[in-house]
């Protein structure tokens, strides 16, 4: 939309600015006194915002086809996947919770090479995702330094606190953070307490191929809490009516996001607000704009059984999470107990 709008402005002054020019060169053409340095940056300056205006119409052109203004993508990962990008799943943790992300690698999330063959083969990049310090440079930062540069599996987002009431700018980051580094068909939200059915995922992600403004999750309402003293407090709760009652919006576990709603959001990144909680502010983005709201069962908090996205183990006192003995084909090498920390 902030394209659209800088595209009408230039549009406005194209008749001036085109005038301009030719009058400066015919100046300069028929030999009277030399353009002064003020002239020369005027001509400068038009033929930079011609060119600009230029690039524009073709975004334009292309964002009828796409559904949204399409940003400059950056293309797919540094290594060019052969396969195009099918979905970029981004795994929420924080520090402190590297058993989370060790339990996660051990499971279902491909480490190394295999990592490399997802993405050339089945086109899904996986990545943890985590903010910075607000004391930047300290021993969280560092001990998330070092375990990337062992495993190679991170989103750091420079700009991004890593806080609890952070959370749902987080997610807003990483999906512009998402959009512009990997050109994928969908972008996924997880948590980093959850075990992903990658085979289910992909061939459902598949089928939705057709729909360009697609918004898929466990849909769900729920209670607006106005107490400051309750743990899920909205300081927002009186926008949401009498009722008290949250919009229809996909459970935070998982859910996805079809490309041109994440174009959307990185678009409109300065404009979208955030409520206290993520799956909530996530919700709220999409209201008013035409998209399909895709209330998917399988991606409902449930035991394992064939077919089901994810899974939800509840963690014990002692954080120690049980695995069952069949969790899936795409399950591999799991230990019967899996140390995963309580959210």
């Amino acid at each position: 939309m902030a394209t659209i709008y800088v595209a009408g402005r230039l549009w406005q002054d194209a008749e001036s600015r085109v005038y301009l020019i030719e009058e400066l060169e015919k100046r300069a053409g028929q030999g009277q006194s030399a353009i002064s340095v003020d002239d020369t940056l005027k001509i400068i300056t038009c033929r930079e915002q011609q060119k600009k205006l230029s690039a524009l119409e073709m975004e334009l052109a292309a964002a009828k086809q796409e559904g949204f203004v399409p940003k400059h993508l950056s293309g797919n990962d540094e290594k060019h996947p052969t396969k195009k990008t099918l979905s970029v799943i981004g795994i929420m943790t924080t520090f402190g919770r590297q058993k989370n992300r060790d339990a996660i690698r051990k499971a279902w999330m491909p480490t190394g090479t295999t990592m490399k063959k997802l993405a050339d083969q089945k086109g899904i990049i996986v990545r943890f995702v985590i903010g910075r310090s607000a004391n930047r440079g300290d021993n969280l930062d560092k001990e998330i330094e070092t375990e990337s540069s062992q495993t190679n599996d991170f989103i750091v987002l420079d700009n991004q606190v890593e806080a609890p009431e952070e959370r749902a700018k987080k997610i807003k980051s990483f999906f512009i953070h998402a959009v512009d580094n990997w050109d994928a068909e969908f972008y996924a939200k997880v948590n980093d307490d959850v075990y992903v059915n990658l085979d289910a995922l992909g061939g459902l992600l598949t089928s939705h191929l057709d729909k360009p403004r697609v918004y898929i999750g466990c849909m769900k309402s729920g209670e607006v809490f106005s107490e400051p003293t309750n743990k899920w407090y909205e300081p927002d709760w009186w926008k949401f009516g009498d009722g008290k009652s949250y919009f229809r919006h996909a459970s935070g576990d998982v859910y996805v996001i079809s490309k041109a709603l994440a174009q959307f959001i990185s678009i409109n990144r300065f404009i979208l607000r955030t409520y206290a909680h993520d799956d909530i502010s996530t919700g709220s983005w999409f209201i008013g704009l035409d998209v399909m709201h895709v209330d998917e069962r399988k991606f409902c908090c449930s035991s394992w059984s064939t077919g089901n996205i994810w899974i939800f183990f509840p963690g014990t006192s002692t954080g120690i999470w049980l695995m069952p003995e069949v969790v899936g084909s795409n399950f591999r090498e799991i230990p019967q107990k899996a140390i995963i920390e309580d959210t």
